[in-house]
C-alpha cells in the first residue's frame, strides 16, 4: 500500500482500505478521474476524507475498486477537514507548510495589491497537479485557483 502514514497524522481506516483496493487494481487516481469525470485531486480528498462524494460519485468509486457498497455511506458523510494542530512531518507535505512559511506574506502582499483587501477561497476552489518534464529533473506544477473574497465594510 503507498506510504501514507505518519506518526502525527491518522489516516482514516476507510481511506487505508480504498488505497489498498485502487493499489491492488493498478488504478491512478487520473484513472480514477475518467471514472468518475471529476478532478483526481478531489478524488484523493474523498480518498482521504476531506471531502465528501454524492450517493452516486460514491457508487461509482466503490463500483471501480470492486468494494462493497457499505462505504458508500461514509464517502457521503461530511468529513472533518484538516491536519489537525500538528507540523506535518511527511517530506512532500512539510515542503508545503515550509513554502508557506517562506513565501506566505509576499503571496498575501501580492495577491492584495492584485485584488485588494480580502482572502482567496478554499471552498470556490480548484487545484490541478502536472508533470512538467525537465532534462534537469521533471518539476512538479501545481495550479491553485480561488474565487477572491474581498472583506466586507459596514
Amino acid at each position: 500500500m503507498e506510504n501514507q502514514r505518519s506518526s502525527h497524522v491518522s489516516i482514516p481506516e476507510i481511506t487505508q482500505k480504498l488505497l489498498a483496493a485502487k493499489q491492488e487494481k493498478g488504478l491512478s487516481f487520473a484513472d480514477l478521474e475518467k471514472i468518475l469525470g471529476r478532478d483526481e485531486v478531489w478524488i484523493a480528498a474523498v480518498i482521504y476524507r476531506q471531502a465528501s462524494a454524492s450517493p452516486e460519485e460514491a457508487k461509482l468509486l466503490i463500483d471501480a475498486l470492486e468494494l462493497p457498497p457499505i462505504y458508500i455511506k461514509e464517502l457521503t458523510e461530511y468529513p472533518v477537514k484538516g491536519l489537525g494542530p500538528v507540523v506535518p512531518t511527511d517530506p512532500l507535505i512539510y515542503r508545503f507548510y515550509e513554502i508557506i512559511q517562506v513565501y506566505g506574506f509576499p503571496i498575501k502582499a501580492v495577491i492584495h495589491d492584485k485584488f485588494g483587501d480580502g482572502i482567496m477561497s478554499a471552498i470556490d476552489f480548484t487545484l490541478d497537479v502536472q508533470k512538467e518534464e525537465d532534462p534537469k529533473g521533471d518539476r512538479v506544477k501545481i495550479i491553485m485557483s480561488g474565487k477572491f473574497l474581498p472583506y466586507k465594510k459596514w
